[in-house]
């Protein structure tokens, strides 16, 4: 008799030259740029799968190569796709007060629109004169620690209204994230997240958001939903844990009080990775991914249904560079999968890869190669997962419970629609497994996609 790989049916209730760029400093914030297209009617609060556009990205290189990623983005429906306010390459947009530097952004946003995906702004970081430095494009400080600092309190208003401007300045980008991971708000003398602060600064946000337009989609709190061993006892949660760790007690109390306190939410935003804070994968690289779907079920449990983003995930530990390479591209795509596979069965509505993007040469786990020759801009097989999953698992998905041999029931995850089924090996040696009534093959780490 088949064991049930599944024993859940969750409904998801929601969803050139070198690039098409414009050089140079404008000094009209609210100066419309480009010819956007601007959405009718309401905008969905959920966008499906996409990714982040990180320091390099397909905006700059060769013109083929930049058309080539475009061409492929568009064939595949686009893909939405987040680009932060400053850094990630973007420029500080406000060097000094009232005076913008939108060049970069108008680039990065002009490439969403050219690859017909759904630009999303996340509202992150703030320039040097919020945040207690000096103003000027020449003094602009691009160290991690001045990224990682957050606008004083007295600057909380002019960060709202810098916001404003960024909403005028593309209205067609009707989807918001304030902040990232809860950069600069923590309180030292109380050894915990400063959650009044970041939710006063959101609050502010929001509300000027919505005057710009009542069909602006905002949310956050973009918190790192951090684990840690299991065993130990500071700031473990005595309540929300699994075999893959327990949760930071501080990053449950930082959420729930945003939750209680916002001013409204369209959405729900976290980040996160599978193992805990120090890189451990719980029981095992696939057994950590389970930790994506308790995190999803905790939130919307919390947030009575709000549609549920995750805005960075990992399922890969960094070395001390922060590069994710030691692993082979076989076993990454698979314990990617089933990341996937994972948020998707909390309840996630779109979550956004963070595309590791390399300026030249190898680019391992990213969509595709660096654009900087015009053999680049050629997508690579974690572009071919996220989008066939983009695709197959639309907001609004019902998921069905599908049979799986007995016998490979630890062996594999498992996703399946009336019409798709998702089947990825977890194990790195070569399996003949029965899923959905099917025997078929599997080398080893292999995804598989089955038609029902």
């Amino acid at each position: 008799m088949a064991a049930t790989a599944l024993a859940l049916v969750v409904a998801l209730t929601h969803l050139s030259g070198d690039g098409a760029s414009t050089a140079g400093t404008s000094r009209d914030g609210d100066k419309v740029h480009g010819t956007p297209s601007v959405p009718s009617g309401r905008p969905e609060p959920s966008l499906g799968w996409g990714f982040t556009h990180t320091q390099y990205s397909a905006d700059v290189g060769s013109g083929t190569a930049t058309q080539r990623v475009e061409r492929s983005l568009a064939r595949d429906g686009g893909l939405p796709q987040v680009q932060a306010l400053m850094g990630w390459g973007a420029d500080n947009p406000e060097p000094v007060r009232g005076r913008y530097d939108f060049g970069a952004m108008d680039r990065r946003i002009d490439f969403v629109r050219g690859s017909g995906g759904t630009p999303v702004v996340t509202l992150c970081c703030s320039p040097d004169w919020m945040k207690g430095g000096r103003p000027g494009a020449g003094n602009t400080d691009w160290s991690r620690t001045a990224l990682e600092t957050a606008p004083t309190p007295d600057h909380y208003q002019d960060f709202a209204d810098l916001a404003v401007t960024v909403a005028r300045r593309y209205p067609d980008v009707r989807h918001f994230i304030v902040w990232n991971e809860f950069k600069g708000f923590w309180n030292n003398a109380e050894g915990r997240w400063d959650y009044e602060g970041y939710t006063a600064m959101y609050n502010l946000v929001y509300k000027a958001l919505k005057k710009v337009g009542k069909d602006i989609m905002v949310g956050g709190p973009y918190l790192g939903m951090d684990s840690v061993d299991p065993r130990q006892k500071e700031n473990a949660s005595a309540t929300f844990r699994g075999p893959w760790g327990a949760m930071d007690q501080r990053v449950l109390d930082a959420f729930d009080y945003w939750n209680r306190h916002k001013a409204g939410a369209d959405f729900v935003v976290v980040d996160g990775s599978s193992y805990t804070d120090t890189d451990e994968l719980l029981p095992d690289e696939f057994g950590a991914t389970d930790k994506l779907t308790a995190v999803g079920q905790w939130v919307r449990r919390r947030t009575h249904g709000l549609p549920l983003w995750w805005a960075e995930y990992y399922v890969e530990p960094a070395d001390a560079r922060d590069d994710r390479k030691g692993w082979s591209e076989a076993r990454r795509l698979a314990v990617h999968a089933a990341g996937l596979i994972a948020m998707a069965r909390g309840g996630t509505d779109s979550g956004f890869y963070w595309n590791p993007e390399e300026k030249t040469g190898r680019c391992p786990g990213c969509l595709w190669s660096p654009t900087d020759s015009a053999q680049g801009g050629r997508t690579l097989p974690m572009y071919g997962l996220l989008s066939r999953f983009g695709r197959a698992f639309p907001p609004g998905t019902r998921y069905e419970t599908v049979s799986v041999a007995p016998d490979d029931v630890p062996n594999v995850r498992v996703l399946a629609t009336a019409k798709t089924v998702l089947v990825v090996n977890t194990l790195d040696r070569a399996i003949s497994a029965q899923v959905a009534g099917k025997r078929f093959p599997m080398a080893a780490y292999e995804v598989k996609w089955l038609d029902r």
